[in-house]
């Protein structure tokens, strides 16, 4: 069975379904790791109370490049069993850009959930992006 680490950065909301969606044994994974960048992101708590690990790695006072953050995040990954052979890394609202060295250690092991449709609104505030636009349709994309 595959392991998942999953990094987020705030309320966690898709962490939660995500996790859910596991324990009902819909998503045969197993939950190894939720990691944030923010200390007070309430997704840690929400994995917390359902029985996921959490390890935090503070992006503010981290004083390395942001390769040497990643490279720390991929320790602690391993460590609990994500690896490229047996894991499967999930961005669900890390709202930082992982390094070119990430993606390459994780080559095809990484899914990111964006709150837009892409390439229409990328980056940050993408729905806000969206009613400013006038949009008619809008939704997430998973890659």
């Amino acid at each position: 069975m595959l392991n998942l680490g999953i990094l987020i950065s705030g309320r966690g909301s898709n962490m939660e379904s995500i996790l859910k969606s596991i324990k009902r044994k819909k998503i045969p994974i197993n939950p190894a790791i939720v990691i944030s960048n923010n200390p007070n992101a309430k997704g840690l708590k929400i994995a917390q109370k359902l029985g996921v690990k959490t390890e935090i790695v503070e992006s503010k006072v981290f004083s390395g490049t942001r390769e040497q953050y990643d490279e720390k995040i991929i320790s602690i990954l391993s460590k609990n069993g994500v690896t490229p052979k047996n894991g499967l890394v999930c961005l669900a609202g890390f709202m930082r850009i992982i390094s070119p060295k990430f993606v390459k250690k994780y080559k095809n092991r990484i899914i990111n959930i964006h709150p837009a449709l892409l390439p229409s609104f990328p980056g940050l505030d993408s729905q806000k992006q969206a009613l400013d636009y006038g949009a008619k349709y809008s939704g997430c994309t998973v890659h």
